[in-house]
């Protein structure tokens, strides 16, 4: 019993090592996409926006993609491009 306790904490903490890794990565992309942002003129930015939300809007989710997971990336790529990190 005490073994699989054992195991148990050990991935449950290699899943948090995980995510923390995951939400580094995520920040890092937000940073990098707000710096390009805001080097733009904002006729090039909107140009860019455009055309990122377009090809979100053509792409057909999957099967296997949640209609919610789907609608959960558009929201976070609309967050990026038109509020970037302050």
């Amino acid at each position: 019993m005490k073994n699989l306790i054992a195991e148990l904490l050990l991935k449950l903490a290699q899943k948090e090592e995980e995510s923390k890794e995951l939400v580094a990565q995520v920040e890092a992309l937000e940073i990098v996409v707000t710096a390009l942002l805001r080097q733009m003129a904002k006729s090039e930015q909107q140009a860019l926006i455009d055309s990122v939300e377009g090809a979100l809007d053509e792409v057909r989710p999957d099967k296997q993609v949640s209609v919610e997971d789907s609608e959960m990336l558009q929201q976070y790529v609309k967050k990026l491009l038109r509020h970037p990190r302050s």
